[in-house]
Formats: structure tokens, C-alpha cells, sequence
């Protein structure tokens, strides 16, 4: 049945899903934060800025304004970046009607409070249970029908089929998830370890190191997540280890980019300075470190490349510093 939704973020990733929507037979609008883009892309039908090459049917709608975006929605997806989400969330607050569904589909935590997305959202919102979208789903290959799976996080199970029947479409399937919590820091934990392993390729290292990179990851993931009542099995699945095995091996991947170019040497103002869209590890690798710390949880990879990028450690000795931590039991 047709809905009308709302794609609140003109990125890359919103952008893809209104594509899914669309096709999946939706009335669906984008809004984004400035008048001259959402003008220009309403025009051009492109998002040349994150999304190049992929046109835009004209059946989608481009709006920089609220009202306009939030008007009569039935389901809102919320597509801003980590960085911005509160400030952007904050100003629909009593724009959406009551009845209007929710999913969070940023990629990490919130930089200051440490809280995951949904759960500012609901804060901010006070409209409902917000759902969360997750797994290996880079946007550049959703937009283009590259068939994923990606899984959908809410406790809710009346949402759940609501919402897996709006999203799912030909090339796109989804799973429901009841760990939210799970679903959502698997996500965002995933990218510190892709900056980790980008860090090993850059500097010249094997395959040996890259997977061994991704397992004690995992494993670090799981640990963190299991210590903030999130199940181990979550990490298991699409959201953990199938975000964390194409977030660490793909081209596509901004955060494993990120890690590879400080391999070669770069610092990390030079390759941000240079950057159209978010490396979400880069900010919230001093949320994990953090949590961590609260939970008191060991979270060694994570450690080394908060070093890397917030104390200027070089990678080498980053590299040393793991490898020559105390003997233990797998």
C-alpha cells in the first residue's frame, strides 16, 4: 500500500533509500538543510555532491523546507549524519503528524551523552518508539539495485512488520531485529575497526593482519555491546559482522579510506579537510573509548586508533602497542 514518507538528510544514504521507497511505489520527499542545493537538485535531477551518476525520478520530491517535508508523513526516515542529528531532529520536533513512524538510519553515537540515535530521537521527537535500520548497505550500490540485506531494529513487533513491509523491496531485503540497542552499535562500533584495518593496509601489511583486524574486532564489538545489554548473537548477524566485513574491505568504505590514508602517512586534518561526507569512526571512536571505560570493558583496537586520531600516535607504534599487549586465552 502506498505511503507517504520522508527522508529527513540529502546525503548519500538518504538518498539511496529514497530511491528503494520510490520504486517500492511510495510518495517520498527529501529534505535537506539548504535552499540553493535542494533547489539545484530538483532541477538537475542529481545529487551530483553525494551521489553521483545516479539519476533522480522526477516522481521524488526535493524540499529544503519542514513543513513542506513533514506534512501528512506516515513514515520518517532519519538520514542525518551523527555529527548533526540532535540539532536537525530538534527542529522537526511537533513538525510530523502523531501517527508518523520513525527510523534511524545514522550510522553511531551520540558525541557528547554517548546515547545511541534512537534514543535521542524519541527525546527529541516525543512522538513514539523510533525504529533502527542497519547492515552492510553501502549507498552508492543500493542506489544502483546491487541486491542487500540489511536488518531492522525495534521492539516493537507491530512496527516491525509495518515498517519491513514499506522498506523491503526487490533488491533490498530486510530482517527485524527486537535488539535495538544491538542493531544500532554494531553500526556504529564497525567503523572504527574498518579506520583500524585501513590503517593496516596503508602502512603495507597482509591479509593475515586484515583478518585478524576484523576478529578481535568483533570480538571487541560484542564485548562492548554485551556489557551495554545488547545480545551477542546481534553481532553475528548483518548489522555486526556482515557491516563490519564490507565497511572493512570495500573500496567504497569512507572510514577504511580514512585509516589507509594515515597508513601512508597523511595526518587526519589533511584527509577531513578534503572529505564531502562523514567518516563516522573518526568521532565515534571517543565514544566507544569512553563507554568502554564506564563499563569497564577492554577494547584495545578501539584504544589505538582514538591514539591515532585524537593524540597523534604514529601507526606504527600503534600497531606495536597491540601487538605487544599481555599473552591471553583466545
Amino acid at each position: 500500500m502506498k505511503k507517504r514518507v520522508t527522508v529527513v538528510g540529502d546525503g548519500g544514504w538518504g538518498t539511496a533509500l529514497a530511491l528503494v521507497l520510490n520504486e517500492n511505489g511510495h510518495s517520498v520527499t527529501v529534505w535537506g538543510p539548504f535552499q540553493d542545493y535542494a533547489e539545484k537538485v530538483s532541477e538537475t535531477r542529481e545529487n551530483d555532491l553525494y551521489l553521483p551518476g545516479v539519476p533522480i525520478p522526477g516522481e521524488i520530491s526535493w524540499t529544503w523546507k519542514r513543513e513542506e517535508a513533514a506534512n501528512d508523513s506516515e513514515v520518517a526516515i532519519l538520514a542525518t549524519p551523527t555529527r548533526y542529528f540532535s540539532d536537525v531532529v530538534a527542529s522537526f520536533k511537533g513538525a510530523f503528524p502523531e501517527r508518523c513512524r520513525f527510523i534511524s538510519v545514522a550510522k553511531g553515537l551520540d558525541r557528547d551523552t554517548h546515547r545511541t540515535m534512537t534514543e535521542l530521537a524519541e527525546d527529541l521527537l516525543e512522538n513514539g518508539p523510533v525504529a533502527a535500520l542497519s547492515g552492510p548497505s553501502h549507498a552508492e550500490e543500493v542506489a544502483r539495485r546491487i541486491p542487500t540485506a540489511v536488518v531492522l531494529g525495534t521492539a516493537d513487533q507491530e512496527q516491525a512488520t509495518f515498517l519491513q513491509s514499506v522498506l523491503a523491496g526487490p533488491r533490498f531485503r530486510v530482517y527485524t531485529s527486537a535488539d535495538v540497542t544491538g542493531v544500532q552499535l554494531g553500526g556504529a562500533l564497525k567503523n572504527v575497526i574498518a579506520i583500524a584495518v585501513g590503517v593496516s593496509d596503508g602502512i603495507g601489511f597482509g591479509d593475515n593482519t586484515r583478518a585478524a583486524l576484523i576478529t578481535r574486532g568483533l570480538t571487541e564489538m560484542t564485548r562492548l555491546g554485551v556489557a551495554m545489554g545488547a545480545s551477542p548473537a546481534t553481532f553475528a548477524g548483518l548489522s555486526g559482522m556482515g557491516d563490519l566485513v564490507v565497511t572493512c574491505t570495500s573500496g567504497l568504505s569512507r572510514n577504511r579510506s580514512v585509516g589507509e590514508r594515515l597508513g601512508r602517512g597523511e595526518t587526519i586534518d589533511e584527509i577531513l579537510g578534503g572529505m564531502k561526507q562523514a567518516a563516522e569512526g573518526v568521532w565515534n571512536c571517543a565514544a566507544a573509548r569512553e563507554l568502554a571505560r564506564e563499563k569497564g570493558v577492554e577494547i584495545p583496537i578501539t584504544e589505538q586508533v582514538y591514539s591515532l586520531l585524537h593524540e597523534g600516535k604514529p601507526p606504527q607504534d600503534a600497531v606495536e602497542a597491540l601487538l605487544t599487549r599481555d599473552f591471553r586465552p583466545e
